[in-house]
C-alpha cells in the first residue's frame, strides 16, 4: 500500500485546508485510515481517523474544527480543517491499518502504512 498525501499549505489563522490522502491497493475500503501530525520538537499525535464503518474519531484539539472523511470509489482519504490555529502547524501524515481488527486506532504503531507527509503552517 502507497499513500500520498497532498494540500497542505500556509495559511492565516482561521483560514482552513483540505489533506488528501491517495492510497493504492484494492482493499482500500477494508482499511481504517488516520491522520497524525507532528510539530517541530514534539512527538507524533493522533488527529483523526475513520473506520471502514466510517465511525470517526477526532482528537479533542481538533473535535468541531476538522472533519474526516472518505471516498473508496477514489481511495482517498480527506481531512478538511477549518477554523485553524498556529497550535495545529505541523506535518501531517495520513496512515493505514490493513488488519482485520483495529484497537488502538489512536496510536501510531497501530498502522501500518505512511504517507510522506504534508506541511501545514498557520500564521498567527
Amino acid at each position: 500500500v502507497q499513500l500520498q498525501a497532498c494540500g497542505g499549505g500556509l495559511v492565516q489563522a482561521g483560514g482552513s485546508l483540505r489533506l488528501s490522502c491517495a492510497a493504492s491497493g484494492r482493499t482500500f475500503s477494508t482499511y481504517v485510515m488516520g491522520w497524525f501530525r507532528q510539530a517541530p520538537g514534539k512527538e507524533r499525535e493522533f488527529v483523526s481517523a475513520i473506520r471502514r464503518s466510517a465511525g470517526t474519531y477526532y482528537a479533542d484539539s481538533v473535535k468541531g474544527r476538522f472533519t474526516i472523511s472518505r471516498d473508496n470509489a477514489k481511495n482517498t482519504v480527506y481531512l478538511q480543517m477549518n477554523s485553524l490555529k498556529p497550535e495545529d502547524t505541523a506535518v501531517y501524515y495520513c496512515a493505514a491499518d490493513s488488519r482485520p481488527i483495529a484497537t488502538y486506532i489512536s496510536e501510531p504503531n497501530e498502522y501500518d502504512y505512511w504517507g510522506q507527509g504534508t506541511q501545514v503552517t498557520v500564521s498567527s
